[in-house]
């Protein structure tokens, strides 16, 4: 049994919607953040979207601030990333994250403790 557990990739065409769902086996309370990354070949992991469990405040990075939307169902222990607006520049393996991070590190990969292992997102122009 996966802890975590992506689903909701595919291919989409510039300008539309994906739905990213990321199910966790245990009670998001247990922790602090859980957020979402996407890495593109050759590059770095760029932390996208993040959610406080506990304290419900969700923060984005500036590259898909206002396209991007995260969200968390507890009973369902399911966290969510609503993709609007896809651009091709979108397109990478994305992955769902939990862990204690502090708020300035909210974004850091190495803050987190737990992570699927990811599902592939591919925006065509």
């Amino acid at each position: 049994q996966d802890q975590f557990r992506e689903s909701g990739g595919g291919s989409a065409q510039a300008g539309g919607s994906l739905r990213l769902s990321c199910a966790a086996s245990e009670p998001l309370s247990s922790y602090y953040f859980v957020s979402w990354f996407r890495q593109s070949p050759g590059k770095e992991p760029e932390g996208i979207a993040a959610t406080s469990v506990r304290g419900g405040g969700t923060s984005y990075a500036a590259s898909v601030m206002g396209r991007f939307t995260v969200s968390q169902d507890n009973a369902q222990r399911t966290v969510y990333l609503e993709m609007n607006r896809l651009k091709p520049e979108d397109s990478a393996m994305y992955y769902c994250a939990a862990g204690f991070p502090s708020d300035e590190n909210r974004f850091r990969p190495k803050s987190y403790t737990y992570w699927g292992k990811g599902t592939q997102v591919t925006v065509s122009s």
